[in-house]
Formats: C-alpha cells, structure tokens, sequence
C-alpha cells in the first residue's frame, strides 16, 4: 500500500471558523474523514498533518523522503516564500517521489502576492481552487 503524508501549513486548523466566506465551512476535522475515505477508496494509505511551524512542515517532509511517502502540501502561506519548505520538498521529487501541491482556493484569482508559488516549480503538479476536493484530486493524481 502507498503510503502518504497529507501536510497543511499554518491556519488550516482553523478551517471552518476562518474566513468561511473564502475557505468554506468544512473543518480540518472534515478534511481529515474526507481524506481517509478517497484514501482508502484508492488504496493508499494517508496521514494527515497540520501545523503552523514552517520548521515542522520542513521535517515532515524529511520524513517523506526517508520513509519513501508520496506528499500532499498545502504550504498556506508558506507558498509564496519559505525557500526552506521550497528546498525540503525538492528533496522529495528528487528522490523520485511524487509532492503534489494543493490549495483549496485559486491563488491566481487572490491577492497579487497570492500569485508566486516557490513550491510549484518543485512539485510533480498543482491542484487547486477546488475547495476539499482539491485534496481528492491531488490524492487522485497519485
């Protein structure tokens, strides 16, 4: 079975009470039963990770590469310019193993600074701007 490290940057613990409007009014509780479920319907094997420390996220993806995991990354606001996450998460494709970058909304329809991705260039694939099911895509993917 594949095994699969699903990490979420800082804030999406707060999925559900954050800016609903934007995000949606699923929980990170209901991205976690949601992940399980199209996990296993695929055959793989997901564990989902949140954090808010830039320096967690960066040894969960250590992690990855040492126990041969495919990631899911939604870097939060680390996307635009954590060059350490960026560097971790090359470390992972590079070692032949698939990150797909995921972001429940659309970067590109945001902000301007919500534009630079330095995670994108290093990913096997970006998913994003489908709510939840940016994660079934990406988990689809793999």
């Amino acid at each position: 079975m594949t095994r699969v490290l699903v990490l979420n940057g800082p804030n999406l613990g707060r999925l559900g009470s954050r800016e609903p409007e934007v995000y949606g009014s699923a929980t990170h509780a209901d991205l976690v039963a949601a992940v399980a479920d199209w996990a296993a319907e695929r055959g793989l094997e997901a564990e989902v990770r949140q954090t808010d420390d830039e320096s967690q996220l960066v040894g969960w993806l250590h992690e990855a590469v040492d126990t041969r995991s495919d990631v899911v990354l939604n870097p939060a606001a680390f996307t635009h310019y954590s060059y350490a996450l960026r560097d971790a998460a090359a470390q992972v494709t590079s070692a032949g193993l698939r990150l797909v970058e995921v972001h429940l909304t659309n970067p590109y329809a945001r902000e301007s600074f919500r534009h630079l991705s330095v995670i994108g260039p290093v990913a096997t694939g970006t998913v994003a701007g489908f709510g939840l099911d940016s994660y079934r895509l990406a988990l689809a993917a793999l």
